[in-house]
């Protein structure tokens, strides 16, 4: 019998990264901050990412064996999952709490929509979302650095002046376990750069609006970029592939949207932090950045109205 060559649509290219190899750099350049965070807020938050990490990777597990379907857990996307989530919470979450937030990031944001690659908006951040609406008491205690003090007081909801730029860069202040080292967070977004796993054109964006409008605004420019998520989400959640624009137009209009909805939400919200929600809302309209921000195709005439109602 002859050997029947199945044809499929272009591009034909056949690229060294995988899921799991792009997911192993992810957790590579997170673990630095994690290990910090670690240090910083003591065996609680060590308990807190474990219980994320295992959660979601069962999750994960028992969903596709429920339901089946070929194991995926081997790509370690739900490892990265469990692991961003739990640098997004407070040490002193209560440990069932953080369950929860991994259990509704596997299965209702990233499976119940087809899987990975399917999902309209990063698991970890609406996950964060979700916990923050039904345990609003447990997500806003935050526990002081090397003690055992908690408080509600991160820089970003603490009178100006209390912390040096030297204590925020480092991560010498109250805050979840992985968004408070600045200067981690960036060392890992440069390893992405340079490992060209994301591209620099959302997290400058981001930033960079955030950066312009505090200024403006007369706002503390150290707090407003090192007090909170922003470095966290700027550079590791909202360059999330599944839930970012593709062309490099897209990619700016969706980070400069991110950066002006948080400088919005901290300046006349309710809460003091907008990230998780800027992005969220930003992922809703990838969809619709995408179709205006795609480029004609070289040669593309449109077609004329006549040619259009006649098929």
């Amino acid at each position: 019998m002859k050997d029947i060559l199945t044809a499929a649509s272009s591009p034909h290219i056949l690229h060294p990264d995988t899921t799991r190899g792009i997911m192993s750099d992810v957790v590579i350049a997170l673990a630095p901050a994690a290990v910090y965070g670690c240090i910083l807020f003591g065996w609680q938050a060590a308990a807190v990412l474990a219980v994320c990490i295992i959660t979601a990777v069962a999750s994960e597990f028992l969903w596709n064996l429920a339901l089946k379907k070929p194991q995926s857990v081997g790509d370690i996307s739900a490892v990265v999952t469990g692991l961003l989530l739990g640098m997004n919470l407070p040490a002193s979450i209560p440990l069932w709490q953080a369950a929860i937030g991994s259990v509704a990031a596997i299965i209702v944001v990233k499976q119940m929509f087809g899987g990975i690659g399917c999902n309209f908006a990063n698991p970890a951040i609406a996950a964060r979302i979700i916990l923050l609406v039904s345990f609003p008491g447990s997500m806003t205690k935050f526990t002081e650095p090397v003690s055992d003090i908690v408080t509600s007081a991160t820089p970003l909801a603490a009178e100006s002046g209390t912390y040096t730029l030297k204590s925020l860069f480092f991560g010498m202040h109250p805050g979840s376990i992985g968004e408070t080292s600045a200067f981690l967070l960036i060392v890992g977004g440069i390893y992405l750069l340079l490992r060209r796993v994301i591209s620099p054109v959302i997290p400058l964006c981001f930033i960079g609006t955030v950066a312009v409008l505090s200024l403006i605004s007369g706002e503390d420019l150290a707090v407003s970029l090192f007090g909170g998520g922003l470095m966290i989400g700027a550079i590791f959640m909202a360059t999330d592939y599944t839930t970012s624009p593709t062309t490099a137009l897209g990619k700016a209009v969706f980070g400069i949207g991110c950066g002006i909805i948080t400088f919005v939400i901290r300046k006349f919200g309710a809460l003091p932090e907008g990230v998780s929600y800027s992005i969220l809302l930003m992922n809703i309209l990838v969809p619709y950045i995408n179709r205006y921000t795609l480029s004609k195709p070289f040669g593309f005439i449109k077609p004329s109205k006549e040619e259009t109602a006649n098929g």
